[in-house]
């Protein structure tokens, strides 16, 4: 793990071949908090959350530290909101050459009137190549919350960048887990009751896992790496007993 501000901690590590999380802690929530991103290094790079418009400086001096910024050809993330996206237009101009790629519903309610260049929307199920990886759109409503709302499943290393599911509390200090998160997810989660109940979660859910995810890059708290489908349905069974 290769520390890049000394002042706050931010961090940076590979957690898949070519995939980097970038991981910021606080301690501003109880018990602290931490914010993620996931770049994808490749020909056409892209930066899975952007991180709020505050942290960008942070977040930018990370992905420096793995190749130059001006290289990122995409900037992706879950839903509109502002750790998601907040810095979403600083990133547009620090890589001239990159676009925001989201989901089609997202394109259309927000992206494309608030960014300073038109987005990618993608279909569900569309693939893009980014080189040696390739990343798959999958349209995910209100789950956990947003219209918008979807996920990328890199088909290389099979990982999928989950979002807001399986959010942990605490700083994240491990990049990658084998051990369980469901538990101290369902711990942050249940207190907050931040998942929308969408009548459509379980289908959603099931959709998730049957692309047989190897490691679920979560936005908050650690990756994890093991059988990401048990996991996904382990989830979609609390949520039906919510």
């Amino acid at each position: 793990m290769a520390i890049t501000n000394t002042n706050t901690g931010t961090n940076v590590q590979e957690i898949a071949a070519g995939i980097f999380r970038i991981n910021t802690p606080t301690d501003k929530l109880p018990g602290g908090f931490s914010f993620n991103q996931y770049l994808i290094v490749d020909d056409a790079p892209l930066l899975f959350h952007t991180g709020p418009r505050k942290m960008f400086p942070l977040v930018r001096e990370a992905v420096a530290h793995v190749m130059p910024v001006n290289r990122l050809r995409h900037i992706s993330f879950s839903h509109y909101e502002a750790d998601e996206c907040g810095s979403l237009n600083e990133w547009l101009a620090a890589a001239p050459e990159a676009s925001p790629l989201c989901g089609r519903i997202a394109a259309l309610v927000s992206v494309n009137d608030v960014a300073d260049r038109p987005a990618k929307a993608m279909d569900d199920g569309e693939t893009l190549s980014l080189g040696n990886h390739s990343v798959k759109w999958l349209d995910a409503p209100h789950l956990p919350h947003g219209w918008e709302t979807g996920y990328l499943m890199e088909t290389t290393t099979r990982t999928m960048l989950c979002g807001d599911l399986f959010t942990q509390g605490g700083m994240g200090a491990a990049a990658l887990t084998e051990d369980d998160i469901l538990e101290s997810s369902e711990a942050f989660r249940q207190p907050m009751d931040y998942f929308s109940h969408s009548t459509n979660t379980a289908a959603l859910i099931e959709k998730l896992a049957g692309e047989a995810p190897a490691t679920l890059a979560c936005m908050h708290g650690s990756a994890w790496r093991g059988d990401g489908a048990k996991l996904l349905r382990a989830l979609g069974l609390r949520l039906g007993s919510a």
